[in-house]
């Protein structure tokens, strides 16, 4: 019995990991990945401990199977996080650097707000939370970027 649980176990652990999609924070590695890759970079400007759009896109889109599943293999996620709660705090050096991209790319400082952008940090569009489909998100993202 033991033996059932602990296969069972790490074929949860298994599926798991294989549709983990993994959040980058560095805008550099995330660049150098979508040039490696020929992937768009999808920049997301949250707030995730306050801001409720925000947690609702990340529900409903970015954490749900079928988004995770579809970015592994076609997009590097980029997030730039601004908590307010002191125990949600970034580094320093991670709140200068999303205050940086904040600059560059969300002058207005709405959230939630994604930004798709080629390898070389070009914009292609620019969008929100919508109370869509993952499928339907991942379409409209992908009308973007082909």
């Amino acid at each position: 019995m033991k033996k059932h649980i602990v296969l069972v176990a790490f074929f949860l652990i298994s599926i798991s990991t294989t549709i983990a999609q993994e959040w980058q924070t560095d805008f550099t590695v995330a660049k150098e990945i979508a040039t490696k890759e020929s992937k768009p970079i999808i920049l997301v400007f949250q707030g995730s401990d306050w801001c409720a759009p925000c947690i609702k896109l990340d529900h409903q889109i970015w954490s749900t199977p079928a988004f995770k599943q579809y970015a592994k293999d076609n997009y590097v996620m980029l997030q730039a996080d601004f908590p307010k709660r002191k125990k949600n705090a970034l580094s320093d050096a991670q709140t200068a650097a999303n205050a940086k991209l904040a600059e560059t790319y969300n002058k207005n400082g709405i959230f939630p707000f994604v930004v798709v952008l080629n390898s070389n940090g070009k914009v292609l569009v620019e969008t929100g939370y919508q109370k869509i489909t993952p499928e339907d998100y991942i379409k409209e993202l992908n009308s973007f970027t082909n």
